[in-house]
């Protein structure tokens, strides 16, 4: 067979197919390569290579008969079309995101690839070989699937697809390679092709309408002639022993409703071509650019894509309908279109040949009222219980129309009885009266047909419009001949008729729910309520605000009643109850004489529930309170009539009941929590430990319960002076018992009490902690009473207020800590003070010469006057203003001082001294005092502390200079400050003065004390800075001052004229001048001493003199 056309013409087929599939990924591409491999005549071993196609079709065509391996096979198709679209994912450029795995708890795999055998076989071809709990998977080291591979498996799964579905359609061409397999279908297929070997008559012979046997099936291979009219046949019927019938008799013969469930099959023709896409209807057109025969149906659904509208389609034949049987059909009441097998409506349950016009012309006598009520069978008539589906008798759905009678057959022999007797379409009564209604059941024997009345009553339309033939005499109860092939009936349009139904009462039901939504009515509640009240005029929400609250009382009467007839042995009531699935009453709880307590709320929901069926809704309502009851008795609540009390009040809600129960066991402690006692405190020596545990796990939010455990044992401890609330902190923070102890005993510097650390306060610039009390006391009293370069450690006095970065800095900071300690008064002066604070950098800012106030002056005239004493002083000199001092230099103003003021001629070096003061580097406030005495100057206005005689600042701790050795209080000073030359006598600073030709005075003015130093200093006296005359006894040739002012009187001259001092320096003061400077002294080697002297001399007036000095003239 490898060497056969066949085989070869598989083998270019399958090639040219695999590339297109490799390369697309779609299925349309390769459709008609896969039609034609189906069609090629090889063994299935020959056709399939990758899987055992004959081993799954026996797997999964195993069945009793036809009917159930057809089924099998529609299975396998299904599975099939999955499997198929698996693969050409795999094989897409453009592949899903998660094509690498297969669930199986997916829906559609599960009813359809899992649901047959051997479909996890063709994924594990395609790759998906990695077990999962959930599912199937690639291994994780496969990146891309073998498209090559996935391929020719798709298309063997596309092939066997497609000849499967030729099986169940009967149209494959070659049923020889699956009579082994599926021996059933092949079977039945070769009893319709070919003519049987031997023909077994079956044991009674089924009759024709007009009373003759039906014809055996004998003949040629292909039927060809109706076995009733002898026309041509289209249909065959395997249940009446395969005979053929045309379209018309067989619409005639199967009405009936013992034949009505026959399923027909159509006779295949040969030379009919079916269409490549739905393979059941005759080609209409071809189309030759798709390359596709396609029905009429089928063409306009295809062409109707805008890519495809454009195709020539080449017309072949017309269009055929195929058979009703042979293809899906429509109810004609819902229009629900069902599968070729189906004999009743998947939705509405009506038969296949029911129809919207015969469901109109029943007798509304004959359609119940209400679901409720007892029904009567449209079939046989039988009146059945109203909680039943089927008919107990002919077994027909409740909602199925009555099947179409057909004529009484009667023998060959009885002609004349055929015209008098005759069947009722209602109750199937056998009538051997001519009348025009039914003896058994009054109902009027003639149908929209017209083939229920004897012939005698009948009126067929045929004899009134022809005229009788002449010489043929017409005979009203005769047979159909076996030449002559009866008209089919014509037939209402019963789809136009239904559409209008529809639309009319969907209408009425969407203007009913709106009408009903204005006052305020669910459309649940008006669906229920139609259904009860619609076969009346009555309004559905007149019905529920009159009617309802009766019905919902009679609800609650009838459950009510029903659990006390059960409880009182009733045996009439269980199986009511017990059929919808209430479990009986020893479950559920006990129900005194007073009977269970339902309310209306909950026998609404029920009704609801039950779509307005009454005895449902009472079935509904037993078991939604029976849920609620034991849902209650698992909470703990075991007396029955508190429970049913509770849902009675409640309205039957759950969480409203729960409610009612917890409220009396709540109410204690509700009197506890709202009394006005106050709760008792944890007493750590209460013996009942676990309470206290308790407690403090509510009260204190402990991590565990060892850290609470571990609160009581350290308040246990003797001599314990913490609070509970101070434990309880400490021991959120640590579980370490020496490490709380810690914790808890800190001593505070300032007041030596014993404090926990969470009650001790520490600054961001030092490690110091004090107590809350005295941190807030210490910088209370320093915002108001001192300056605010005062509110430092109380400890440690840190930070250095010298240093601006590290002030501006500490000041930042200390607002927030502040901001929680302080009293809002004291809170607002401290930020009044640091305003001024920072105003006072301001080059602009000025302090007033006679008061302590301070200001921005925005003008540049000297001449300033004071906001707050009205007082004017000179910008620059800081001097009072007089009227001399207009359009004078601070310089010409205070020459010509000197030269023409009595007053200060009579004040002498003392006045001189004064005009020369000190001044704060830092906020530029002048003070009238001399710079003799300690150097170090602390400025009352803004604490900065200086050297008077350089201006460089005083540090308490480490400063900045490198490679300083002092860490107390120091300051560095230069070789020309008063630091230093105070220790010179008095002619050695004469000396230099003279040197650099710079006069100075020797004997005191005219008019001035003599006896007595006049000069003004600032003195301490007790614990306060008080400007007082310096007091001391004068020396002659010192200009009336005392040694320390005249010294300082020629120390301001020599830095007025910037005279450097180290020009009177020994060898040793050099030296040391060096050393203080970091001036390398390394002695060179054979260095005389005069020589490394003038060296050193040399490098130390390198060093410029003092930047900060004052130099006033």
């Amino acid at each position: 067979m490898s060497g056969s056309p066949a085989y070869l013409q598989m083998e270019e087929v399958r090639r040219r197919s695999n590339s297109l599939l490799s390369s697309s990924g779609l299925a349309q591409d390769v459709k008609a390569e896969v039609q034609t491999m189906a069609g090629i005549p090889l063994p299935l071993s020959e056709k399939y290579l990758h899987f055992g196609v004959e081993a799954m079709l026996k797997e999964n065509t195993t069945g009793r008969n036809r009917q159930e391996v057809l089924e099998s096979l529609n299975r396998l198709v299904k599975a099939l079309s999955i499997l198929e679209k698996y693969g050409c994912n795999l094989t897409s450029p453009t592949r899903p995101r998660y094509w690498r795995s297969v669930k199986h708890n997916n829906p559609v795999f599960r009813t359809t690839v899992d649901a047959i055998k051997g479909g996890r076989r063709v994924l594990y071809l395609y790759g998906y070989t990695n077990q999962q709990i959930d599912g199937l998977s690639f291994p994780d080291e496969v990146t891309e699937p073998d498209t090559e591979k996935v391929a020719a498996v798709t298309l063997e799964v596309m092939t066997l697809r497609t000849e499967v579905d030729m099986i169940v359609k009967g149209t494959h061409p070659h049923l020889e390679h699956f009579k082994d397999i599926i021996p059933f279908v092949i079977q039945q297929d070769k009893l319709v092709v070919t003519p049987p070997q031997v023909v077994t008559p079956p044991p009674k012979p089924a009759q024709s309408p007009g009373g003759q046997p039906l014809k055996p099936l004998t003949g040629s291979p292909a039927v060809s002639e109706c076995n009733l009219c002898g026309g041509p046949s289209s249909l065959v019927c395997p249940s009446c022993d395969s005979r053929p019938f045309c379209d018309a008799c067989d619409d005639l013969f199967h009405r009936h409703p013992a034949r009505a469930n026959h399923k027909r099959e159509k006779i295949l023709k040969d030379k009919q071509e079916s269409c490549s896409i739905c393979g059941i209807s005759s080609v209409h057109a071809q189309c030759s650019t798709c390359v596709q025969r396609l029905c009429l149906n089928c063409d306009k659904l295809f062409h109707s894509h805008p890519d495809r509208k454009g195709h020539n389609r080449t017309i072949m034949t017309p269009a055929k309908t195929s058979s009703l049987s042979l293809s899906p059909w429509e109810c004609g009441h819902c229009t629900t279109v069902n599968e070729m097998r189906a004999v009743l409506c998947a939705t509405c349950e009506r038969p296949r040949l029911a129809t919207a016009a015969s469901a109109v012309q029943e007798s509304p006598m004959s359609v119940p009222t209400s679901p409720n009520t007892e029904w009567q069978c449209k079939s046989c008539t039988v009146v059945n219980q109203g909680s039943s589906i089927l008919c107990e008798v002919c077994e027909r759905p409740r909602l199925a129309t009555r099947p179409p009678a057909t004529p009484a057959l009667s023998c060959p022999g009885s002609l004349s009885d055929s015209g008098t007797k005759w069947m009722c379409q209602f109750c199937t009564y056998m009538n051997t009266k001519p009348t025009l209604v039914c003896e058994m059941c009054n109902l009027s024997g003639k149908d929209s047909a017209g083939v229920s009345l004897p012939q005698s009553l009948q009126q067929t339309p045929s004899s009134a419009k022809e005229p009788p033939q002449p010489g043929v005499k017409p005979q009203p109860g005769a047979n159909p001949q076996p030449g002559v092939k009866p008209q089919p009936k014509p037939r209402v349009n019963p789809e136009l008729r239904r559409q209008n139904m529809m639309k009319e009462d969907g209408l009425i039901l969407i203007h009913q729910i709106r009408e009903a939504e204005k006052s305020g009515v669910s459309p649940e509640e008006v669906y229920a309520a139609l259904c009860v009240c619609g076969g009346s005029n009555t309004n559905p929400s007149d019905w529920l605000t009159s009617e309802l609250p009766h019905l919902l009382d009679e609800i609650c009467a009838m459950a009510a009643s029903v659990q006390l007839n059960y409880k009182a042995g009733d045996s009439g009531t269980q199986p009511a109850v017990e059929r919808d699935g209430v479990e009986p009453e020893q479950s559920a709880p006990n129900v005194t004489g007073g009977g269970v307590k339902l309310s209306r709320a909950e026998a609404k929901v029920a009704w609801l529930t039950a779509g307005g069926d009454a005895d449902k809704a009472v079935r509904q309502l037993l078991r939604d309170r029976q849920f609620k009851m034991k849902a209650l008795q698992s909470l703990g609540f075991r007396d029955a009539l508190q429970c049913e009390e509770a849902l009675r009040l409640s309205g039957g809600e759950l969480k409203g009941a729960l409610s009612l129960l917890q409220r009396p066991l709540l109410e204690p402690f509700h009197q506890r929590i709202w009394a006005d006692q106050p709760e008792p405190p944890i007493d750590p020596k209460n013996p009942d430990k676990q309470r206290m545990c308790r407690r403090l796990l509510a009260l204190y939010d402990l991590p565990s319960w060892g850290r609470c455990e571990l609160v009581l044992s350290l308040l246990q401890e003797p001599d314990v002076t913490y609070s509970l609330e101070d434990v309880v902190q400490a021991v959120k923070e640590s579980h370490d018992k020496d490490f709380i102890r810690r914790l808890l005993n800190n001593e505070c510097p300032i007041c030596l009490s014993i404090f926990p650390r969470s009650k001790m306060q520490s600054l961001t610039s030092c490690q110091c902690s004090v107590c809350h009390d005295c941190f807030g006391q210490h910088f209370t009293i320093a915002i108001r009473d001192k300056h605010i370069r005062d509110m430092v450690c109380p400890v440690c006095s840190g930070p250095d207020i010298n240093d601006p970065e590290q002030l501006d800095s500490y000041f930042s900071t200390l607002d927030i800590q502040l901001r929680d300690c302080l009293e809002t008064d004291v809170y607002n002066l401290y930020h009044k003070k640091l305003t001024e604070h920072a105003l006072m950098k301001d080059p602009k800012f000025l302090w007033c010469y006679h008061c302590t106030s301070g200001f921005i002056n925005e003008g540049d005239q000297l001449k300033v006057t004071c906001l707050s004493c009205r007082k004017s002083f000179c910008a620059q000199c800081k001097k009072p203003w007089e009227p001399q001092h207009q359009d004078l230099s601070c310089e010409q103003f205070q020459q010509w001082k000197r030269e023409n003021d009595p007053e200060y001629q009579r004040q002498g070096l003392a006045g001189y001294l004064r005009d020369n003061g000190i001044t704060c580097p830092h906020c530029r406030y002048q003070y009238a005092l001399a710079k003799g005495g300690c150097m170090h100057f602390s400025c009352s206005q803004c604490r900065y502390q200086f050297c008077s005689g350089c201006n460089n600042p005083y540090h308490k701790m480490g400063c900045k200079v490198a490679q300083c050795p002092f860490t107390g209080l120091h300051a560095h000073h230069p070789r020309d400050c008063l630091f230093y030359l105070r220790d010179w006598e008095p002619a050695r600073l004469q000396d230099l003065l003279q040197r650099s030709g710079v006069e100075f005075n020797t004997d005191p003015s005219t008019g001035t004390q003599t006896d007595a130093c006049c000069v003004m200093e600032q003195k301490d006296e007790a614990g306060q800075q008080i400007d007082s005359p310096c007091g001391i006894q004068t020396q002659p040739g010192q200009a009336g001052l005392c040694e320390k002012h005249y010294k300082e009187y020629l120390v301001s001259l020599i830095n007025a004229h910037s005279l450097d001092p180290a020009l009177l320096y020994d060898a040793q003061e050099v030296i040391r001048a060096c050393e203080r400077y970091q001036v390398d002294a390394q002695r060179g080697e054979n260095e005389d001493d005069n020589a490394y002297g003038a060296r050193m001399l040399k490098k130390l007036m390198e060093v410029p003199l003092g930047e900060k000095v004052p130099r006033n003239k």
